[in-house]
């Protein structure tokens, strides 16, 4: 007696496992954005003077040593106020500065065609903002230091989609991740993988409650199968290993140890019409039955 996956359920394991490994890691969004400039400059074209007393003044053309070229408004030789700056690799900011920093609310062009919106501080992405990517990736969320931090949604290209919790650019905390295939996980995140507690469903209607470590089934958990089967027990490294007890859809049962996925060890096997026997299995194989 067997309960081993035949070889379309390995198949989409292992696509689960391919999933696992390579989606979930897509998420870091350093923007490593370096607005702030040496305050020196080549030329500089005074339009008007804002304050009326020297301090405030609207500059319509700051160049600087790099090439870096701004336009705005300037307090006591410093970007305050809204302007725009244009870096010679075609990158731009257009937004609020202070103390020649951008600060507030700001939009930043990338060079490679990136596009960041929303709040700044002290030059960097802080508060609420969303990032664009040229591939066609989202994040809309909340910032820290030019990362993900706090609750933001992170949509991909091809339809993928999580919705929780970040730190310091990663997935951590409560978080839902849904991929294109229409599999699910709803539930726990450290450090960007899978860890904790959790529900993941997969197309085909099975289904994981329990608990995880490193993206991988860990611990206490229920496994269902749309056909009716189902495993109640422990795992180790996505394997059931351990105490557990496995139910047929016809009711048939299994209740005893587990050994990198297979039957190992003392066990009872229980018929449909409640009869039982227990037995010993070497790597998913009886080879004796005990009697009592």
């Amino acid at each position: 007696m067997q309960t081993t996956k035949n070889k379309k359920s390995e198949w989409i394991k292992s696509l689960r496992d391919l999933i696992l490994s390579n989606k979930v890691k897509q998420n870091t969004w350093s923007l490593l954005i370096n607005v702030q400039q040496p305050p020196s400059y080549d030329k500089e074209k005074t339009v008007n003077n804002a304050g009326g007393d020297g301090s405030i003044q609207y500059i319509e053309e700051l160049v600087f040593e790099n090439g870096a070229i701004y336009k705005g408004y300037m307090k006591d030789g410093q970007r305050h106020g809204q302007g725009t700056q244009v870096w010679p690799d075609g990158a731009k900011y257009e937004g609020e500065w202070l103390n020649n920093q951008a600060n507030g609310k700001g939009k930043f062009w990338h060079a490679d065609g990136d596009i960041y919106e929303g709040e700044w501080k002290e030059d960097k992405a802080n508060g609420y903002g969303i990032y664009v990517h040229v591939n066609g990736a989202r994040y809309e969320g909340n910032w820290k230091n030019d990362l993900q931090d706090g609750y933001g949604v992170e949509t991909w290209s091809d339809g993928s989609k999580y919705e929780g919790y970040y730190k310091e650019g990663t997935k951590h905390g409560r978080g839902k991740y849904v991929w294109n295939d229409q599999s699910m996980y709803d539930g726990d995140w450290y450090e960007n993988k899978i860890n904790g507690y959790g529900i993941y469903e997969w197309p085909d209607g099975r289904r994981y409650e329990g608990q995880w470590k490193d993206n991988n089934m860990h611990g206490k958990g229920i496994y269902t199968w749309k056909d009716g089967r189902k495993y109640e027990g422990e795992y180790i490294n996505d394997k059931k290993d351990g105490y557990g007890t496995y139910t047929w859809a016809d009711s048939r049962q299994y209740r005893g140890n587990w050994k990198n996925g297979k039957q190992h060890g003392e066990g009872y096997y229980q018929q449909a019409n409640g009869t039982e026997k227990r037995g010993v299995w070497e790597d998913g194989k009886r080879i004796q039955w005990v009697e009592e």
